[in-house]
């Protein structure tokens, strides 16, 4: 659709790649906390190796959370790189090593038996209820944020890629199956109240991670017909830098001759491009949908 779309300002230059960065980064350390001050004080498995970490620090105290994240993920790392190869991609790695390392960190600058931060019986606060919701939104949103830029933070993830390569059993099953023994884990250790805060946290998980994923993606798919095509998709090439597909047109029951254009925008550029359709055709006839899988030039990569 958008095969002759304008480069847009700073796409694909250093300004985007930094931007990109940004993201990882943040979606990095909403992860590290959600787990470090949310999900291993409460021993929440809720699937994953940061999940697993509270169940082997529990069974094996000289073992601590963030030692047992970096052993875990360095190995699957090593693992991943020798079998998977290039596919393993750049970011994965980095995204494996900053959340390994900033475990490590917060353990050794801010330890669970530190008054001051956890004061609540080794946790934030005495609301495991809360506790599970941020635990569950830092971790969610954090993980969207690194997928929907092509990166992980290693674990599980490494492990499901590798079965898909060499099993042909699907990712999102993979994922499933370890999660589901990790969650498992936290009735036999914690028991029963635990272990159903954890099996809650997973569910949860396993919706909101797509939920954010898709609204992260989402954009408008603009169909408008208009006696004035030409004037319409200016606005879009020179102001909102997206590309137009134009097709001909003839109304049935006046058989006057029009042109129907089709684009993609986002949320953001949505309102201005509706406000100067209306203010250029008002006589126009327009149809706005979401959209959150798209393919092509200027979005994501076939």
């Amino acid at each position: 659709m958008n095969e002759k779309r304008p480069v847009r300002p700073g796409e694909g230059g250093i300004g985007e790649k930094l931007i990109s960065f940004l993201k990882v980064n943040l979606g990095l350390a909403m992860m590290i906390a959600g787990v470090y001050f949310f999900k291993i004080p409460n021993g929440f498995a809720i699937g994953g190796v940061s999940g697993l970490a509270p169940v082997i620090a529990s069974l094996f105290p000289s073992v601590t959370p963030a030692l047992f994240i970096l052993a875990v993920n360095v190995l699957l790392l090593v693992l991943g790189v020798l079998l998977l190869g290039k596919s393993m991609g750049v970011k994965t790695i980095y995204g494996t090593a900053v959340f390994s390392l900033g475990m490590s960190a917060l353990e050794h600058w801010l330890p669970y038996t530190d008054a001051a931060v956890f004061a609540a019986g080794g946790t934030l606060t005495d609301q495991p209820m809360l506790e599970l919701v941020f635990a569950i939104l830092l971790s969610s949103i954090g993980s969207a944020m690194l997928f929907r830029e092509g990166a992980s933070s290693g674990g599980t993830d490494i492990i499901a890629l590798i079965l898909w390569k060499y099993s042909g059993v699907s990712v999102g099953k993979a994922l499933l199956i370890s999660d589901c023994v990790v969650t498992l884990s936290a009735f036999w250790v914690f028991g029963i109240k635990i272990g159903l805060y954890s099996a809650a946290g997973l569910f949860a998980t396993t919706f909101l991670v797509d939920s954010v994923i898709e609204n992260i993606n989402l954009c408008k798919l603009f169909m408008v017909v208009t006696e004035k095509p030409d004037d319409v998709s200016r606005y879009m090439l020179d102001s909102l830098h997206r590309g137009v597909t134009r097709c001909e047109a003839e109304g049935v029951f006046t058989h006057r001759k029009k042109a129907l254009l089709f684009t993609v925008c986002s949320k953001r550029e949505s309102a201005r491009f509706k406000a100067q359709v209306k203010k250029t055709d008002p006589d126009s006839f327009v149809i706005v949908t979401d959209t959150s899988d798209i393919l092509g030039l200027g979005f994501r990569s076939m």
